[in-house]
């Protein structure tokens, strides 16, 4: 009997070798969570006009789809990790699928486009760093796509794991307001 090594190379899977594998598991972890969930995995509708849109969507419905999208999707964030790690994707192609329940991931990522707005524009009003809160990797990546194109700010990545964090900058450094002219006193 030979082991295996947990640490060899996993050979290359194409995401379309992986949807099989990634529809058993999830059937798997439903039923032994017992929850009342359904889902559909399907290809992203040609034509959507979000940058960087995943190629397939995992699309979550049932009793206990609201249970996904609590406390800002923490338990569907864990479940798309577990399962794709468990199926072997390479963490490149990640950004390639998506599981969402209800529209939230469109939500999300609307309502982090607003916010990297809006602090854009507070940056550029005081010129002052506007730090965001922790997020995603996917997350912090919609925020910097979201403001790539803003010539008057810049944005990088700070912290590590769960903390790692935005912080929108001024492009370049505020220029330094010169002194007041020495006055002599009289």
């Amino acid at each position: 009997m030979t082991m295996e090594d947990p640490n060899a190379p996993v050979p290359s899977r194409s995401l379309e070798d992986a949807l099989p594998l990634i529809e058993s598991l999830l059937s798997q972890v439903i039923r032994c969570g017992r929850f009342e969930l359904k889902f559909v995995i399907g290809k992203r509708t040609p034509g959507e006009e979000e940058f960087e849109a995943p190629e397939y969507i995992v699309e979550f419905s049932g009793a206990d789809a609201d249970l996904l999208v609590e406390k800002n999707g923490t338990l569907l964030d864990a479940l798309e990790y577990l399962v794709l790690k468990a199926v072997r994707l390479e963490e490149d192609r990640y950004t390639k699928i998506t599981f969402d329940s209800r529209g939230w991931r469109r939500l999300r990522a609307e309502e982090l486009k607003l916010t990297a707005r809006m602090a854009a524009e507070r940056v550029i009003e005081s010129g002052e760093p506007f730090p965001l809160n922790p997020m995603s990797p996917r997350e912090r990546r919609l925020v910097h796509l979201a403001l790539r194109d803003q010539p008057q700010v810049r944005t990088e990545s700070e912290g590590t794991g769960p903390e790692r964090k935005v912080v929108i900058l001024p492009a370049s450094p505020p220029a330094r307001r010169p002194s007041p002219p020495f006055r002599k006193r009289r």
